[in-house]
């Protein structure tokens, strides 16, 4: 099969050649019919923080067909359609039975791997899509359970005021699940205005003028200071321009990755009694929940999606997403 390799940071990923995948006992192989490209695999590509080690094949948010089975796979079979957590672990502590086995006390492995032609999964973290889904929606499950996971920690109260700091795939699939669960007023803020359209699809009241201070501007838009703040974009600053910007005892949810040193001053969490709450990944009914409500007719999330490519163009593609862009979800199709 063909796949996309990161060799090393500073050259471009390499497609290249290599074996099919051989499932193990509860694996699938899962014939990739998309994948999206994360902001993830863009910073631990860069050689800025953590990286992927050479040869790792990236790509986690994915969605296909079942092609191969494993022993004791018992609930899925050859042709059904599936969306996959990258990641497994036992199967027998406390984590894997809530089914959050990125956090397996005993043996959590990642499985990217779906910049290619095929993957490994597991059947205990796949998720079986309903007929209503495409395969493109499908590869938005995974971005969309991380924004539902957020505002899950987040404990919003009916009405909260929710100030999002970012307007990637993350911070619009914040929006779009605060507004489902029952948010007040949604303000969103960026570095620049050209995704105010799909914020104000997704959900949010307000996009901020990025050349205003945002505390200011929230305050504002909101009516006063935000009860939430999600910190969506993983860039070094926005912690504590979160924590400036939060209501006294409110609450700052972290979904952004920022794998480089960042400072904040705790002090100013403390006089104000802030909550910070990291989010990491998802759970199986997240993943579960984020399928059903695709399924119900909430598709809104279908507008994040600007593009799609294949296999030969996605080095030039995932290179050009370094620089600021119009792009907001590209899909992969290895088979394009």
């Amino acid at each position: 099969m063909k796949a996309a390799i990161f060799r090393q940071a500073g050259q471009p990923l390499a497609v290249e050649d290599v074996p099919d995948p051989t499932p193990g006992p509860g694996e699938i192989v899962v014939q990739v019919g998309r994948c999206g490209i994360c902001g993830t695999d863009l910073h631990m590509t860069s050689g800025h923080g953590y990286t992927y080690p050479a040869g790792t094949t990236p790509g986690h948010e994915f969605a296909g067909e079942v092609v191969a089975i494993g022993g004791g796979v018992r609930k899925l079979k050859v042709g059904d359609r599936v969306a996959s957590l990258p990641m497994t672990g036992c199967g027998a502590c406390i984590a894997c039975q809530e089914g959050t086995p990125f956090f397996c006390s005993q043996s959590m492995r990642g499985l990217p791997g779906a910049f290619a032609q095929y993957t490994l999964a597991t059947e205990r973290e796949s998720v079986k899509l309903p007929t209503s889904l495409s395969l493109a929606d499908g590869a938005l499950v995974e971005p969309l359970a991380v924004g539902l996971h957020g505002v899950a920690l987040a404990q919003m109260a009916p009405g909260a005021r929710v100030l999002v700091l970012g307007a990637g795939p993350i911070g619009l699939a914040t929006v779009f699940w605060a507004r489902r669960l029952g948010a007040g007023a949604i303000a969103v803020s960026a570095a620049s205005r050209r995704r105010e359209p799909l914020a104000r699809e997704m959900g949010a009241d307000a996009f901020l003028d990025p050349e205003l201070a945002p505390e200011q501007a929230a305050q504002a838009a909101l009516g006063g200071a935000p009860d939430l703040v999600f910190e969506c974009a993983g860039a070094p600053g926005l912690i504590a321009q979160a924590v400036g910007a939060v209501r006294s005892r409110g609450t700052v949810v972290v979904l952004g990755c920022c794998s480089v040193p960042d400072t904040f001053v705790p002090a100013a969490g403390l006089f104000k009694e802030v909550r910070l709450q990291f989010a990491n990944t998802y759970s199986v009914a997240q993943f579960e929940h984020v399928a059903r409500t695709l399924d119900a007719g909430h598709l809104e999330p279908r507008a994040m999606v600007t593009d799609t490519v294949g296999l030969q163009a996605l080095p030039a593609t995932f290179e050009a997403l370094r620089e600021r862009t119009a792009q907001c979800k590209v899909l992969l199709d290895p088979w394009r």
